[in-house]
């Protein structure tokens, strides 16, 4: 046997013995749900933009903050 098709070999043997694996974690993966009952979606919660009048509030707080910081030193 050549060097290379030793290698080859070796490579086929590691793809096959991943994908083993992988369909076993699957297997278990699956089991485990069908044990624990229906299944629950997740609900993807959205992020809301703040608006420019809540970003104008926001910068005036941090301005307050800082000029009593500097008042108060």
């Amino acid at each position: 046997m050549s060097h290379a098709s030793m290698l080859k070999a070796r490579r086929q043997h590691q793809k096959t013995k991943k994908r083993l694996h992988v369909e076993a974690k699957q297997f278990k993966r699956l089991a485990k749900e069908a044990l624990a009952g229906a299944v629950l979606k997740k609900e993807k919660v959205k992020r809301v933009k703040p608006t420019k009048e809540e970003l104008g509030s926001q910068d005036a707080k941090k301005s307050n903050t800082g000029a009593m910081k500097k008042g108060a030193s």
